[in-house]
C-alpha cells in the first residue's frame, strides 16, 4: 500500500502557519539602499545588514568591473589547488592590517568561517564552552566538530567561570566561543572579561565578530578592537557580507592559527574560492574605512536618534546597545501583522519569531544604516506610532 512519504513536511508546514511561524520571503527588485523596490513596491528598508551602505557604493561596483575584466568571473578551484589568486591574498593582508592581526584567511561567507575554524581546532573529547545565544552557525560548527558542547549563560563572566572549573578538567583541549554582538537583541559580549577567564583555564578564545565588523572599535575594525584585545584573542571570524557590502568571510588571529586552517580548513580545501570580483569589491570596502570614519560615524549618529524617539514613543527596544534595535512584541502573529501593516506604510521591517528568536519573543528588527537620511528615520518612526496605536502596542 502506497504511503505519502511527504506527510512529515506536509504537516510541519500546516503546524507553521497555524502558529503564524511560517516565513512569507519577500523579493528585492532594486539594490540594496535607504529606498528599495520590495514586491513591486518601494519602500524604506529597516532590515539589511547593510550598514554603511556599502552594498551598492559606486567605487565597491567599479572595484568588481574591473577585477572581472582582469580575472573574469569565477576562480574554477578550491584554493588549496589552482583557485588562489594573488587578489585573495591581497585582501587577507588588507584585512590583517585594518584589524591589526597577526594573520588572516578567507572564505566564502561568515557561516563557512565558522563551520571552518571550530571542527580544526576542537574534536572528539575536547570541550566547548559556548554562549547560550551563540549564533546558529557557531552551533552547527561545534556540532561538526564532535567535540562536547557545554553551554554558559548568556553574557555572563561568572556563569562562564562557574562552567569551567565543574567541566574544564575533564577535556584534553577547550575552547571559549562567543558572539561579539549578539544579531537578534544587539548587545556585546563583555570580552574582556571572558578573554581572562578564558586565560585563566587554559582555553582557547574565540569571537564571532560579524555584526562588529565595520561597526565597533576604531573606524569599524570590530569587537577586538573596541576591548583593545590585539595579539589576545585566537581566533576572531568576520563577514564581509553586512558591513562590508559584499559576501565573504574571514578568520583573524594568531598567524600560526590562520596558516594551520589552510590544511586544515574544510571550506578552504573543498569549495571553490570567492570569485574576483567579491574580493575586488571586499578590499575597496577596506580602502573606503581605512581613509574616513564618516560612514562609522554617520551609523552611530543614525542609531542615537532613532533609539531615543523609539524610546520616547513607548516601544521596548530590549538591552541593544548597537545599531541592531529590536522592536518587543512578544508573539509570533503580532509580530508578523505588525510587519505586514508597516509594509503597507512604506516600511519593510521583518518579523522574526521561533526558532529565531525563543517563543515568546517575538519581534521587529530594525537594522540602522549609514544610508538613511534624517527625514527616512523620521518618516519610519511615524509608520512605527501608526502602526504601534492601531494593534494597541503603544498608547
Amino acid at each position: 500500500m502506497a504511503t505519502n512519504k511527504l506527510a512529515f513536511i506536509e504537516e510541519d508546514v500546516a503546524a507553521l502557519k497555524d502558529q503564524g511561524l511560517y516565513i512569507n520571503i519577500r523579493t528585492i527588485q532594486s539594490p540594496q539602499q535607504a529606498w528599495t523596490v520590495v514586491d513591486g513596491k518601494k519602500v524604506l528598508n529597516l532590515c539589511s545588514n547593510n550598514y554603511l551602505g556599502l552594498a551598492n557604493h559606486p567605487r565597491l561596483k567599479e572595484a568588481a568591473k574591473r577585477a572581472i575584466e582582469q580575472y573574469g568571473v569565477g576562480p574554477a578551484a578550491v584554493r588549496s589547488i589552482a583557485g588562489t589568486m594573488d587578489i585573495h591574498l591581497e585582501l587577507e593582508e588588507r584585512l590583517a592590517r585594518f584589524k591589526g592581526a597577526e594573520g588572516v584567511i578567507s572564505f566564502q561567507s561568515g557561516f563557512y568561517a565558522n563551520l571552518a575554524v571550530i571542527p580544526a581546532l576542537v574534536e572528539r573529547g575536547d570541550g566547548i564552552f559556548s554562549d547560550e545565544l551563540n549564533h546558529a552557525s557557531i552551533i552547527d560548527g561545534c556540532r561538526l566538530s564532535r567535540a562536547e558542547i557545554v553551554r554558559f549563560p548568556h553574557c555572563d563572566p561568572a556563569g562562564l567561570e562557574k562552567v569551567l572549573a565543574e567541566r574544564r578538567k575533564e577535556f584534553r583541549r577547550a575552547i571559549v566561543i562567543t558572539d561579539g554582538v549578539f544579531s537578534m537583541d544587539g548587545d556585546i559580549a563583555p570580552l574582556d572579561k571572558e578573554y581572562e577567564i578564558a586565560e585563566r583555564y587554559d582555553c582557547l578564545f574565540m569571537v564571532d565578530d560579524a555584526h562588529g565588523e565595520g561597526v565597533l572599535g576604531r573606524g569599524g575594525r570590530g569587537i577586538v578592537d573596541h576591548y583593545g584585545l590585539h595579539g589576545r584573542v585566537d581566533v576572531e571570524v568576520g563577514t564581509l557580507s553586512k558591513a562590508f557590502g559584499v559576501v565573504g568571510g574571514c578568520v583573524a588571529g594568531k598567524k600560526l592559527i590562520t596558516d594551520y586552517l589552510r590544511q586544515r580548513a574544510r571550506p578552504f580545501l573543498f569549495s571553490s574560492a570567492a570569485t574576483p570580483a567579491d574580493v575586488a569589491a571586499c578590499i575597496a570596502a577596506v580602502d573606503l574605512l581605512e581613509e574616513s570614519t564618516e560612514l562609522v560615524d554617520r551609523l552611530w549618529e543614525n542609531t542615537r536618534f532613532f533609539k531615543a524617539e523609539m524610546r520616547r514613543l513607548g516601544f521596548d527596544i530590549g538591552a541593544s546597545v548597537t545599531p541592531i534595535t529590536p522592536v518587543m512584541l512578544g508573539e509570533a502573529p503580532l509580530a508578523k501583522e505588525f510587519s505586514r501593516q508597516l509594509f503597507e506604510e512604506g516600511v519593510f521591517a521583518m518579523s522574526l519569531g521561533f526558532p529565531t528568536v525563543p517563543r515568546g519573543k517575538a519581534r521587529i528588527r530594525v537594522m540602522i544604516s549609514a544610508m538613511l537620511e534624517r527625514s527616512d528615520l523620521e518618516y519610519g518612526l511615524q509608520a512605527f506610532e501608526r502602526v504601534g496605536k492601531r494593534l494597541g502596542v503603544i498608547a
